[in-house]
C-alpha cells in the first residue's frame, strides 16, 4: 500500500528562478527614467517658483515624460525582484525590510510626483487663466519639487546603501560596484536638492548593476 502511495506522489518541483535575461529590467528602468528626467529638464525650469509658462509651450513634452514613468516603475519592480532572486537564501530580514521599504517608497514618490505634474497639465488645459499665478499652482509646484528633489532622492540613496551592504556581505555583485554605490549614495543623501539632475545618479548606478548581472548570468556556471 505504501509503495502505491509513493508512486502516486509527484516529484517535488524545483523553486522558480528569474530568467537570466531579467536583468534587462534594470537597464530598461534606467533608460526610461533618464529619458523622462531629460525631457523634464528641457521643458520645465528647475526653479520651483516659476510662473508656469511651460504649461502652454511644452506641455506635450512633459506629458511624454510622464507617460514613461509607469513603465519605468514596472521595470524597477522587476529589478528589485532580480536582486532578491540573486540574493536567494542569503537575504537578511533586517536588510530586506529596509531594501524593500526604500525601493517602494522611492517608487511611490516617483508616481505621486508624476501624478501631480499630470494634474497641473489637465488643470491648465481646463482653465489656463485660472491656474497660472494661483496659490494652488504655487503649492503643487513647490510640493512636487520637494518630493522629487529631496525625499525621492534620499530614498534612492538609502536603497543604494542597503544594496551595496548586501553586496559586500554576500558577494552577489562585485565589491567595487558596491563601494561605488556607497560613494554615489552619500552624494544623494548629502545633496541639498538644489541640483535637480542629481537624481540621474540613481538610474546610472542601476544600469551598471544590471549590466553586470546580465553579463554574469550568461557566464557558464561551474
Amino acid at each position: 500500500m505504501e509503495s502505491v502511495v509513493a508512486k502516486d506522489r509527484l516529484p517535488p518541483t524545483s523553486p522558480l528562478r528569474a530568467p537570466r535575461a531579467a536583468a534587462v529590467a534594470g537597464i530598461l528602468f534606467a533608460v526610461l527614467l533618464i529619458a523622462g528626467i531629460a525631457l523634464l529638464r528641457l521643458s520645465v525650469p528647475a526653479d520651483p517658483l516659476d510662473t508656469g509658462t511651460w504649461l502652454a509651450a511644452r506641455a506635450g513634452w512633459v506629458a511624454l515624460a510622464l507617460n514613461l514613468v509607469p513603465f519605468a516603475g514596472i521595470a524597477f519592480l522587476w529589478f528589485i525582484g532580480v536582486l532578491r532572486d540573486r540574493l536567494g537564501a542569503a537575504e537578511d530580514r533586517f536588510f530586506a525590510t529596509v531594501f524593500l521599504g526604500s525601493g517602494l517608497l522611492f517608487l511611490a514618490m516617483l508616481f505621486v510626483s508624476a501624478a501631480m505634474a499630470g494634474g497641473l497639465i489637465i488643470a491648465h488645459a481646463a482653465a489656463p487663466r485660472g491656474l497660472l499665478g494661483s496659490p494652488s499652482f504655487t503649492v503643487i509646484r513647490a510640493v512636487l519639487y520637494v518630493v522629487m528633489n529631496v525625499y525621492a532622492v534620499k530614498m534612492a540613496g538609502v536603497f543604494m546603501i542597503v544594496t551595496s551592504t548586501l553586496a559586500i556581505r554576500t558577494g552577489f555583485i562585485r565589491r567595487w560596484i558596491a563601494i561605488f554605490g556607497y560613494v554615489l549614495a552619500l552624494l544623494l543623501l548629502l545633496s541639498s536638492g538644489a541640483f535637480a539632475e542629481i537624481l540621474l545618479v540613481f538610474p546610472l548606478w542601476v544600469f551598471l548593476v544590471s549590466v553586470y548581472i546580465l553579463i554574469d548570468n550568461r557566464r557558464p556556471s561551474a
